[in-house]
């Protein structure tokens, strides 16, 4: 019967950095909610702004977590076209062009944030090797 001194149980790994990193984005979503009246909610612009701040979540997740074995990144062209839809949606919003323009561009910077959002998350997920 081995001692059980022999086999010490590993102790927890601190994860201060990634608690610290999720109370600041926490604090930023409530600073979006707090500050933006009840009409703003239903703006295109606060999705988009939502949307990143989830995209951010996840993109500091990753580079916070030690655990994970292989690099795991998120596609840059994709990101790089969810910010110029969202720069279109907020020059729209600004120029008054047409609420058309506005839709398509907010829509188009959610779906790439989400998408990228996805791979990543379904990167994180597969079995490792």
């Amino acid at each position: 019967m081995p001692d059980a001194a022999s086999n010490p149980v590993p102790s927890p790994k601190p994860r201060r950095w990634t608690i610290l990193a999720a109370g600041f984005l926490l604090l930023a979503l409530a600073l979006v909610v707090i500050y933006t009246s009840r009409g703003a909610f239903f703006s295109p612009l606060a999705l988009v702004v939502v949307a990143a701040i989830g995209l951010a979540a996840l993109l500091l997740e990753l580079r916070l977590r030690k655990d994970i074995g292989k690099p795991v990144h998120a596609p840059l062209w994709l990101n790089l076209a969810g910010l110029v839809f969202a720069f279109a949606a907020i020059l729209a919003d600004v120029s008054r062009r047409s609420a058309t323009l506005l839709q398509v561009a907010a829509l188009g910077a959610v779906l790439c944030f989400a998408i990228s959002g996805v791979v990543v998350l379904r990167a994180l997920r597969k079995p490792r090797p």
